[in-house]
């Protein structure tokens, strides 16, 4: 098994798809007509599938409090994503280290309907995601 992706419900199609896009992600299809909404389906560059599937049904809203804390995009360098997204006027929080050092960098991006992305560099050599290495016995 593996998580494929995840669907956000969105307030605003358009102004949801100009603020992913602004961050990187590229459209790859949509259905029109579901029984949750407008679907709109999402990837980055470097990805193969889609990882996220916008919900649109503007006769529900969105709801909040689903349960979502955030989710996370790995980015090759922190302080070029950072200023590439603020000359798209996407705002980040200041970029932090969890462990001190200058190679592992974390910050937060918040989308149109409140939903908290977190970006990560990872040291060099470490994998895209977390392992059973960052935990160690």
């Amino acid at each position: 098994m593996r998580t494929l992706h995840f669907g956000l419900h969105v307030a605003d199609l358009e102004r949801s798809l100009a603020f992913y896009t602004a961050v990187g992600y590229e459209v790859v299809g949509s259905v029109p007509e579901t029984g949750i909404g407008h679907l709109t389906m999402l990837k980055l560059p470097d990805d193969d599938v889609v990882s996220i599937e916008l919900v649109h049904d503007p006769d529900r809203g969105v709801a909040r409090g689903t349960g979502l804390s955030h989710f996370v995009i790995t980015v090759e360098s922190m302080h070029a994503t950072v200023t590439a997204l603020a000359a798209q006027s996407i705002r980040a929080e200041a970029p932090s280290s969890p462990d001190g050092s200058d190679d592992f960098r974390t910050a937060v991006i918040t989308d149109p309907d409140g939903n908290r992305i977190e970006l990560v560099q990872w040291p060099a050599g470490h994998p895209d995601g977390m392992t059973a290495a960052d935990w160690p016995d």
